[in-house]
């Protein structure tokens, strides 16, 4: 497909760069990893796949050559040829198609997968887009007008869905992101816990919050309550990770992201669960939500609880994309 007008920001990611933290290279990776899987899952791939992920305003794309594809997580109102195509639902594109987005109704970031896969630059084992060093993705940048983005595979639709757009399964995102409840988000307690005011704690478990619009994919600045530490200096710098709460100076909180830095020497106050990184990540700023404490037991119970309903999703769709299409390498 080829990228006909480009995006705001606009890259292939995927799960991350692992194993090179000790060397400071950072994991990167999709912002909402679940959404990213959902889209994998919907379109046969491994989880892992690359995929594009765009933020608004996205790219319009035209195919080339015929595919399966589905998009997941933020709703950007996805149009195929001037008609609306669902979220969540894989879905027959065929030559000459354009897949535009026509106006921002939720979530910050949408995940496009093609089955087969997408061909993308590899670095240290992963496809994701590094931008700091221009390494990954495509040729370590955001997508631009004029690119061509190589399919792994190209498919043969079986005749009986030649003339079938809209395949007739679909994703449930909220099913398995371990509560109802999507105003809260679980929090793990940090190493410098203990070194918040008693005041504080009960305002970060009690008070609301919302995002700062000037959060980014390394970082998403908390507005709320001022919380107070002990630790009144800078400390030696200590592993932080995705989901790990640093307080800032002057009392404000920062939730790391997807491209956040391997150290930090902040206080580490406490870390959003993974399974909770995805409605983080497609939380609007300036909506509130709250902080409640849970224990490792618990998240780790709602992480496989994900990743149990997105092999299962995989497995389902894979076996009955075997009835629409054949691969040929």
């Amino acid at each position: 497909m080829v990228v006909i007008k480009s995006g705001v920001a606009d890259t292939l990611q995927d799960l991350g760069r692992f194993s090179y933290r000790h060397r400071g290279v950072n994991v990167s990776g999709a912002m909402d990893k679940y959404a990213m899987q959902i889209s994998n899952a919907l379109t046969g791939n491994e989880l892992q796949e690359a995929v594009i992920e765009m933020c608004y305003p996205p790219s319009t794309f035209l195919f080339t050559k015929p595919a399966c594809i589905a998009l997941a997580g933020a709703d950007f109102s996805p149009m195929l040829n001037g008609e609306p195509v669902p979220l969540h639902q894989p879905f027959l594109v065929a030559k000459d198609d354009i897949l535009h987005f026509e106006k921002h109704k939720k979530g910050n970031w949408c995940y496009l997968s093609v089955s087969g896969g997408i061909k993308g630059d590899y670095w240290l084992g992963s496809c994701s887009t590094h931008l700091k060093i221009k390494k990954g993705g495509y040729q370590g940048r955001t997508l631009r007008k004029g690119d061509e983005i190589f399919f792994k595979t190209t498919i043969t639709f079986h005749t009986t869905y030649k003339n079938r757009k809209i395949l007739p399964w679909y994703a449930n995102p909220d099913g398995e992101n371990g509560c109802a409840d999507l105003s809260f988000l679980y929090l793990l307690k940090g190493c410098e816990w203990e070194t918040l005011s008693d005041e504080s704690k009960d305002a970060l478990l009690s008070k609301p919050f919302t995002l700062s619009p000037k959060s980014d994919r390394m970082g998403y600045t908390l507005q709320g309550p001022v919380l107070e530490s002990s630790l009144l200096e800078e400390q030696v710098s200590s592993a932080v990770d995705f989901g790990t709460i640093q307080l800032l100076p002057g009392g404000q909180a920062i939730v790391l992201m997807a491209d956040h830095q391997t150290t930090g020497g902040f206080p580490r106050i406490a870390h959003v669960i993974s399974a909770h990184h995805s409605r983080l990540a497609q939380w609007k700023a300036g909506d509130p939500f709250y902080f409640k404490l849970t224990d490792i037991k618990t998240a780790e119970a709602l992480f496989f609880q994900q990743q149990n309903h997105l092999n299962k999703l995989r497995h389902a769709c894979l076996l009955r994309l075997q009835e629409i299409y054949s691969y040929e390498n």
